[in-house]
This record gives C-alpha cells, structure tokens and sequence, in this order.
C-alpha cells in the first residue's frame, strides 16, 4: 500500500513539473518584442544596404533616420564567431543594444599592408548575446566601404553617421531588427500588429 502511494505521489510530481515546464517555454515562444508605442529601434536592411531609425506612433512604424552601412562580407544568418556573416532577426526576436563603448582608440589590422590602424570610429554599439562579438561601429580609414560588403559580420556606418545615431537615438536595451538579404523594407513599413 505505501509502495503504491508513494508511486501516485511521484507521478503526480513528475506530471506537475511537466506540466509547469510545458507552461513555462509556451510563454517562452509565444513572447515577442515587436516595438511598443512610442519606442524608438533600429532596422537594419542587408537588401538595401541601410541602417533606419524608426519609432512606433499612432500604430505605425514611422521613420526617423536613415544611413548607409557596410554588413557582412558573407551571405546569410550569423552562426558562428568568425564566420563573416551579420546576424539576423525576425521581427519577433531582435537583438538589444547591451553597451555603447567608447573605441576612439580601437585598432585592427585588415592584413593589407597598413598594419595596426584606428578602424572602428567613436563608438561601438555592442549586441545582445550570442551576438555580443558583433555590434555596430564607425568606418575610420575604411570609409569607401560603406556602403559595401566589407565586413567580418558588424555593421560599420561613416563616421559622422555613427556620431549622430549615438548622439541622437541610441540607448542601452534599444531594440535592433536585422532583415534577411531577401527581405524587403515594406514588409516592415508602418505595419499594423
């Protein structure tokens, strides 16, 4: 009789843990960051080869700002660290702005002979995990290529660009939407929830 209890309470247990657990990673699934009213976020288009800024009012997806950008030199979804590709989103799971560093005196050597040069511009916008190797930055001594396909997976702006997005609308935890090589823009323009 104990044996028999003590493997209906068991059971129950374990029932209750899956139970709990199959709740739990519904939520998990089912939660999306799309932007909320008045939020400002950045889209980044690899078809286009632009940065917007745009900011959610009245129920639609207003822009703000637009640059040019240099992505990665690979076509695809980032999977790895070194892989030279950019990362990509969907609309419901964008990567956040975790840090904004100062990289003035950053430097890299592109292998091309320049050795060791300042490379990154003012500011690094560094990206949420598992992407938190890549982020946004400047193009000091590479401003030819942007816009281009340049890039070991960040994405580089002009210089000045870079200063005026951080200067006006960047902030930690902004939310930035990646699009797909063959995704278009107004898939995304003042769309309705």
């Amino acid at each position: 009789m104990k044996n028999s209890i003590l493997k209906w309470i068991i059971c129950v247990a374990l029932a209750a843990i899956v139970s709990v657990t199959a709740i739990l990673l519904i939520i998990s699934v089912s939660k999306n960051d799309y932007p909320t009213e008045g939020e400002v976020f950045i889209v980044v288009s690899k078809q286009d080869l632009k940065l917007y800024v745009y900011q959610r009012l009245d129920g639609e997806n207003i822009r703000l700002a637009e640059y040019p950008v240099c992505i990665s030199q690979k076509i695809g979804a980032k999977q790895r660290n070194g892989d030279s590709k950019t990362p990509e989103t969907t609309w419901k799971r964008p990567i956040y702005i975790t840090e904004i560093v100062d990289v003035t005196s950053w430097v890299y050597d592109f292998q091309d002979g320049r050795g060791l040069i300042l490379a990154y511009g003012d500011w690094f916008l560094r990206f949420s995990k598992p992407y938190n190797s890549v982020g946004i930055h400047g193009s000091t001594n590479n401003e030819e290529t942007v816009p281009g396909r340049y890039s070991h997976g960040c994405i580089r702006m002009h210089d000045d660009d870079l200063i005026e997005l951080t200067e006006d609308y960047v902030f930690e935890g902004m939310k930035v939407y990646i699009m797909r090589e063959d995704e278009e823009l107004c898939s995304f323009d003042n769309t309705i929830y």
